[in-house]
């Protein structure tokens, strides 16, 4: 630690409480800029949909609403994320060293680009394959598909999001292992309990067959095990930086021999 500055309790909730009236404020303003952008996006989205062309419908007045605000509170999240990154980092970083804090920064742009990623797969992977699958089952059912743009963008953003959100698994995983609140070990001893959480969220946000199901579980859990190596890569890293900081200078022993 760079000062020997003790905070009470009280100081440290009222320094809580300021970094989430922070992150709410940026969200609430990516609100703003996304609801300036959502009939942009929409206009983008309903031209060049991953799956196939559809005509939207509003079967409620309230529908349009709903839509941009469904927008904009995705595009939100973009620079949202990373900022709580930064300012749980600026909450902690009275209790890292110097060395740490520089680690832990690197965190916070790492976070976007998962982000971005994952949102990426969802749409572009995920999401086609569960229109494609519903699709099949309405042909077959020989029902006509006259999309509500409510009900599209509901089940869009049911797939998006869930995932957009566990590609920053990574990220979480390292950051409280860089501050010492995750220890590797746990992670291999909850991965049966981890596995089990992964496919069952695989399987409430892909279509209901099995090739579906593996195509959403696997990056899910390669993404956890990803973590759990570079936690434990990590780890062994801090472990190796500390004893080479425990053992005497040799430069000292050898003044005080002469």
């Amino acid at each position: 630690m760079e000062h020997n500055k003790t905070m009470t309790i009280l100081e440290h909730i009222a320094e809580l409480r300021k970094r989430i009236l922070l992150i709410l404020l940026v969200f609430v303003l990516s609100m703003g800029i996304g609801l300036a952008a959502a009939p942009h996006l929409l206009s983008f989205l309903k031209l060049h949909s991953p799956a196939f062309q559809v005509n939207w419908n509003a079967f409620s007045p309230w529908d349009g609403l709903r839509i941009y605000m469904s927008i904009a509170m995705v595009l939100s999240l973009a620079p949202t994320l990373p900022f709580a990154f930064y300012q749980t980092w600026r909450f902690v970083q009275e209790g890292l060293s110097r060395q740490e804090k520089s680690a832990t920064l690197r965190f916070v742009p790492f976070s976007a680009v998962c982000f971005v990623a994952g949102i990426s797969f969802a749409y572009f992977v995920v999401f086609p394959m569960s229109l494609a699958f519903t699709g099949s089952i309405n042909a077959q059912l020989n029902l006509a598909e006259t999309y509500g743009v409510s009900q599209y963008f509901g089940f869009m953003i049911s797939i998006v999001i869930p995932l957009s959100l566990a590609f920053e698994l990574p990220v979480v995983v390292l950051f409280l292992t860089r501050i010492g609140l995750l220890q590797p070990a746990l992670l291999r001893t909850m991965r049966r309990y981890a596995y089990l959480v992964l496919v069952i969220i695989a399987a409430l946000i892909s279509p209901p067959d099995l090739v579906s199901h593996l195509l959403v579980a696997i990056p899910l859990i390669a993404l956890y095990e990803l973590s759990a190596w570079l936690a434990h890569r990590m780890h062994r890293r801090q472990i190796a930086r500390e004893q080479l900081q425990l053992q005497p200078d040799p430069a000292d022993h050898a003044g005080q021999t002469a």
